[in-house]
């Protein structure tokens, strides 16, 4: 079962559709895989597990988090959509050795479809890269082959949240290439 696949481009987005270099630890795919969960009902006839309360998905530097998570996998085995739920379902990775913080991404629902390879987040879907940049809007899908992503309004799905535009934060870059850290709030005077 290879969860990760591709798991991680999705939290490249955040870095306003920008730098698309390694997307994740390249030894993640090869770590085990950890789930917690108050319940599981598995059935291997029809390929389907459903994790529900505080479900807690690992492997590697990837984390996913939600209410319920189902996971469903083709005849031949391999993992074909993985779905979490939750107020807020969330994904998590770091991208390289070197990152301090992993990439982040929220939604009501978290949808990876692994034989399309494509991500897909929906309601408050927002992410949150390792340099501050965000993205945040009803709908977010990544096409992790084609590295094309879509930002906007979550058409046929229904949010909680109605947002009809995209709101994105591009964080300054430092003369050595690197984010700069968001400026403090200023202070009101009395």
């Amino acid at each position: 079962m290879r969860l990760v696949k591709t798991l991680p481009i999705l939290l490249g987005l955040g870095a306003a559709l920008g730098s698309v270099s390694a997307w994740a630890l390249p030894n993640d795919s090869q770590q085990p895989i950890h789930i917690q969960a108050d319940d599981a009902q598995l059935d291997d006839k029809q390929g389907v597990a459903t994790y529900t309360g505080g479900v807690i998905i690992t492997q590697g530097t990837m984390k996913i988090t939600g209410n319920t998570v189902t996971l469903t996998r083709t005849p031949a085995g391999d993992i074909d959509v993985v779905t979490s739920v939750g107020n807020l379902a969330y994904f998590e990775q770091k991208q390289a050795p070197a990152d301090t913080a992993p990439m982040k991404g929220y939604g009501k629902t978290i949808q990876y479809h692994a034989q399309q390879n494509r991500i897909v987040l929906i309601d408050q879907a927002k992410v949150v890269s390792t340099d501050g940049n965000t993205t945040e809007g009803e709908k977010i899908t990544y096409d992790t082959v084609k590295q094309i992503a879509q930002a906007g309004r979550a058409n046929g799905n229904k949010v909680t949240a109605p947002r009809p535009r995209i709101d994105m934060v591009i964080q300054p870059k430092k003369k050595d290439g690197t984010a700069q850290p968001a400026p403090a709030p200023a202070k009101k005077a009395n």
